[in-house]
């Protein structure tokens, strides 16, 4: 093996993914072509590598790496260059030159013995420096990580995530339990924590990796939106994974319930294997609706019927009889579901509830999932609705751990809950909200059952309506104004199996007959920028054109069309700044989407009323990028118009582009026109359901584009993902025994 000590001239080449990375590196007597896995590096930068020489058929001579290691510049020029590589946040090239001017060769000595000494330099306050003090402490234990982890195909933002979950003790713990990334780190898979493991020594029949292999294909299968797994497809997939016998995967599973790290419970005649949050969380919702279902509450003190009337006057409506039934049934029962598609009349039958629990000096809160849900219910209401998150107080405990402050200990202060877009509900966030509510409060579920379920485990809403062990009101009037709108009308008539009506004269449904794929995205690509803005010239092509595609990848997938729309909806200008993350440019005004819940980042309120400070942002949250900071090395998003978050390097993996999202996505979303790509897929996506979801996200127009073949198919498929949940079960054997707990 050889030595090449250099500075990192050039960056030809970095997989995110992996850190593969080709650079050219300068040793003063020569520039070199070097490959290797060498995350988390910058221009600039000083390092000694180990490797060997190697030809490739292509590029020639390259020096192939196999290790590295920092070395710090003495020179000034060193020094100005490695500050200003991005690699420490809050130093950009203007900061890291007058810091170099300020100290010198005693600049590095400075950042690690006096940082204080910064405010010397005019510009640096002390928000500055602690922001530089945090990010150079930490990319000095980062780079030990990355050294210790880079043949193994480790990204640079899993060596950073990694360092942020577990401090300075990251290597030892992952030399300990390799498999543990598996668990806490995004993106970590079983089979890069094997290698790893592998390397270090543990045997292929090692309790310790089966267990954690098993561990590992029960969250992958939960991740699918499933709260457990049978045990016979626990056991085969495991097999698959581990590559031992089966006697030895059937002890470790019986070892880790006997350890409590799993449960196995038997339902149905099926032995069905439960990680303890899911399995208590189902326990925990079951208890919590039936205790709250039987409790007694005490009647308001008025005239029911009558107060139904006055409302039906002030508005100029009549109520149908399910919907009547709906509003007396949030009276009657302490538990109530109101379900129905679009036009049903959810949003006024609310209205109406609140007026008359108000009437009666009732305390009314109101939530929904996202905060676009609780910004429209907060609209249609008149009254402040919240994001469950921010209803539950998403904070640091007392222990400084994140946690929900409101709980069984802290519940909500209210005398009715009305929780909306229930259908998007998984069964985490739903027991720890049921924990917030207190016995005598009552609970209003609204949502639309035939929606797609949550992204996360559990099929809560449909569970609780199918169980039949609480009050259900399904709504099937249509409001006489919405049966005006083919959006509402084609959406029933999918949702009963039949091909809606396309091409009405005159109304706000329509479809384009396209098979081929590119000529589909060419009049996509034409109806965004150009005929419905000339349509109507109060439609923002990017803010209320919305792209809503069945899947990511593809021709008419999200990946390809986001990189399509993007440049004609925001392109390049010398005027905008810019930043590559990954296979695309995320560039300043362009729209993009929060693709997984984050509770640790902060965002601070820029418009609207309520707190002026928060913490998290949540999968499918839409927001537009305000600013990039080349200088601290950030990226600025504004979410709803309201809330702003400012992004470090760290975390741009979680935002993707949102010209074009997936129909998953866009639950709890209304947009005012919507464009739905029509092509043929794999059968078990390619449902009724999806359809049904996509074109119930728009509220003024919907415009389907390509086959009418596909569209004639996922009308007749109602087939979807089977999903794996006892809730339903639990809340049926309870009821059928007679034995609801009143605790």
């Amino acid at each position: 093996m050889l030595d090449l000590i250099g500075i990192v001239d050039d960056i030809l080449y970095q997989n995110d993914e992996n850190g593969y990375t080709v650079a050219k590196f300068n040793t003063t007597k020569q520039l070199y072509t070097v490959v290797g896995i060498i995350p988390y590096i910058s221009i600039g930068q000083k390092l000694k590598l180990n490797g060997e020489w190697v030809v490739h058929q292509q590029f020639g001579q390259q020096f192939k790496i196999e290790s590295f290691e920092e070395v710090l510049p003495e020179s000034l020029i060193g020094i100005e260059k490695y500050l200003s590589s991005g690699i420490i946040m809050g130093i950009g090239p203007v900061t890291a030159k007058k810091i170099v001017e300020k100290f010198g060769e005693k600049a590095l000595e400075i950042l690690d013995t006096d940082i204080d000494r910064l405010t010397e330099i005019e510009g640096i306050g002390e928000k500055k420096i602690r922001i530089i003090y945090e990010s150079y402490s930490k990319q000095r234990e980062v780079k030990n990580i990355m050294v210790f982890l880079q043949t193994y195909g480790v990204s640079a933002n899993q060596c950073v995530k990694i360092y942020k979950r577990y401090g300075n003790n990251s290597v030892s713990i992952v030399r300990e339990n390799p498999y543990i990334l598996t668990e806490d780190i995004a993106g970590i898979g079983f089979k890069t924590a094997d290698k790893l493991a592998r390397s270090l020594g543990i045997e292929s029949n090692s309790p310790f990796r089966i267990q954690s292999g098993i561990k590992y294909v029960v969250n992958d299968f939960c991740m699918l939106g499933n709260t457990y797994i049978p045990l016979n497809k626990l056991i085969d997939g495991a097999r698959g994974v581990l590559e031992v016998p089966r006697e030895d995967i059937e002890k470790n599973i019986y070892q880790s319930t006997l350890d409590q790290k799993l449960k196995i419970e038997i339902i149905e005649d099926i032995q069905c294997v439960f990680t303890l949050p899911y399995y208590y969380c189902e326990i925990g919702v079951t208890k919590k609706l039936l205790t709250l279902a039987y409790s007694n509450y005490e009647n308001i003190k008025l005239d029911l019927k009558e107060e139904i009337e006055k409302f039906e006057v002030e508005n100029e409506i009549t109520f149908a009889d399910s919907q009547k039934e709906a509003i007396e049934g949030a009276f009657d029962n302490g538990v109530e579901v109101i379900t129905g598609g679009p036009g049903t009349g959810k949003t006024t039958i609310i209205k109406c509830i609140i007026q008359i629990f108000e009437a009666a000096n009732m305390k009314v809160l109101m939530a929904a999932p996202t905060g676009r849900a609780a910004k429209r219910m907060t609209e249609a209401t008149g009254r402040e609705a919240k994001t469950i998150h921010r209803l539950l107080e998403l904070g640091f405990n007392d222990e400084d751990e994140l946690a929900f402050i409101k709980n069984d200990e802290s519940p909500l202060e209210c005398d009715v809950l009305i929780v909306d877009e229930a259908s998007m509900i998984d069964i985490m966030l739903m027991n720890n909200l049921l924990k917030t509510v207190g016995i005598g409060t009552r609970l209003i579920i609204v949502g639309d059952v035939d929606q797609l379920p949550s992204v996360g485990p559990g099929n809560v809403l449909r569970d609780i309506i199918e169980s039949e062990g609480l009050k259900v009101v399904r709504l099937k009037d249509i409001f006489r104004q919405a049966e005006k709108s083919m959006i509402v009308v084609n959406a029933h008539k999918i949702n009963n199996g039949e091909m809606p009506v396309l091409n009405a004269r005159d109304k706000d449904f329509f479809f384009i007959k396209e098979e081929e794929q590119m000529k589909t995205l060419t009049l996509l690509l034409d109806l965004v920028n150009s005929r419905l803005p000339k349509f109507n010239k109060d439609w923002d092509k990017k803010k209320h054109i919305q792209v809503l595609s069945p899947m990511r990848k593809g021709i008419l997938g999200v990946g390809n069309l986001n990189k399509n729309l993007q440049s004609i909806i925001n392109p390049p200008n010398k005027n905008k700044k810019e930043k590559e993350v990954k296979d695309f440019i995320f560039r300043v005004g362009d729209k993009v989407m929060q693709m997984k819940n984050n509770y640790t980042l902060k965002w601070e309120r820029v418009s609207g009323e309520g707190e002026k400070e928060g913490l998290g942002v949540f999968n499918g949250d839409i927001g537009y990028i305000e600013n990039i900071d080349d200088e601290d090395n950030t990226l600025a998003v504004v979410f709803d118009e309201e809330r702003r978050i400012i992004y470090e390097n760290l975390f741009l993996d979680e935002l993707d582009l949102a010209y074009a999202t997936t129909i998953h996505k866009s639950q709890g979303s209304e947009f005012k026109v919507v464009i739905l790509p029509a092509f043929m897929g794999p059968p078990l996506l390619m449902n009724r359901n999806l359809l049904y979801t996509g074109i119930t996200r728009a509220k003024e127009m919907v415009v389907l584009v390509g086959s009418i073949k596909a569209v004639n198919f996922m009308v007749n498929n109602n087939r979807s993902f089977e999903r794996y949940s006892s809730l339903k079960w639990r809340i049926t054997e309870i009821l059928k025994d007679n034995i609801i707990s009143m605790e």
